[in-house]
């Protein structure tokens, strides 16, 4: 075998190897804001349920507008923040904190508590709640193995040369998880 076929066998096995990498970062990068996309639909289903959750809560404690306002600020910060950024993540955390406060307020009343529109709306929230948590986890394993493949050699000769870049994962700011959760029985 003379040393031009091996060089161009040699040559022909890397572009293989570099058509499939990068096909890969791809592939990682559509699942990622796919996945973000899924964050964003379960998001905006929690930013349309939180005003109807506030009126009903209001016309039993009028008295606790301060709560309202936080719920309100909070939930135009989220709305605001936009974007996989960890920003946005400490938005959607302080307006997960805030609707801790709601239910807290809603302990308080027992005719509150046994409202059917409350409960149908508590029930919403927990189930959008628990949607959000799962599709956080989905976009944050194909963020960690973009990323990964992004910062691993030899991968990262691609991603460097395709301009493909490391995405920030969707976590709690600092602090945030060591934190106990509040706790409120219905």
């Amino acid at each position: 075998m003379a040393i031009s076929t091996i060089i161009i066998i040699v040559l022909a096995v890397i572009v293989l190897w570099a058509i499939v990498a990068f096909n890969g970062f791809v592939r990682l990068t559509n699942q990622a804001k796919e996945a973000w996309a899924d964050i964003e639909v379960q998001l905006k289903r929690r930013y349309d349920l939180i005003p109807n959750l506030v009126n009903a809560v209001k016309g039993y404690a009028t008295h606790e507008s301060t709560a309202f306002e936080k719920v309100s600020e909070a939930r135009a910060k989220a709305m605001g923040a936009g974007g996989a950024n960890p920003a946005h993540a400490q938005a959607e955390n302080m307006l997960t904190g805030a609707l801790k406060s709601i239910f807290a307020i809603a302990e308080a009343y027992p005719d509150l508590k046994a409202n059917t529109n409350f409960i149908e709306l508590q029930k919403e929230l927990s189930d959008t709640e628990n949607k959000i948590q799962s599709a956080r986890r989905f976009y944050n394993g194909t963020v960690r193995d973009l990323n990964t493949a992004t910062e691993s050699f030899p991968g990262n000769m691609i991603a460097g040369s395709f301009s493909f870049k490391k995405m920030d994962l969707f976590d709690l700011p600092d602090g945030d998880a060591a934190e106990n959760p509040v706790s409120v029985q219905f």
